[in-house]
């Protein structure tokens, strides 16, 4: 295994104690906001491939792989601009509920 991914793996798997807990309640609203909001887009990414998958390619520049490569990023900056601009309100739950965890993990 590379070095760089056994290191990425064992911060993953190590064991969550309550002083880790405490200090990620610090700056946890931003820190929840920031992965709700990235959870919204990977979302409404997979919700917006369905919707671009039955087009077709309009000529004269359509077609090819190329297009499926930067069609797949034009939908996901999409995801990412409908989430930072409110979204479908999704990340606003998910914040609530990652806050109320945490904040339920320190009693």
């Amino acid at each position: 295994m590379d070095g760089t991914l056994a290191n990425a793996v064992s911060q993953l798997a190590r064991p969550v104690s309550a002083s880790s807990i405490k200090s990620s309640v610090a700056g946890g609203a931003q820190t929840a906001r920031k992965a709700a909001e990235e959870f919204e887009s990977v979302f409404l990414t997979t919700m917006l491939e369905g919707m671009f998958t039955g087009l077709d390619a309009e000529p004269p520049f359509g077609g090819g792989s190329t297009e499926k490569t930067y069609r797949s990023l034009l939908v996901s900056e999409y995801a990412k601009q409908i989430s930072g601009n409110g979204g479908l309100g999704i990340a606003d739950q998910i914040t609530r509920d990652l806050i109320a965890l945490q904040e339920n993990s320190q009693k």
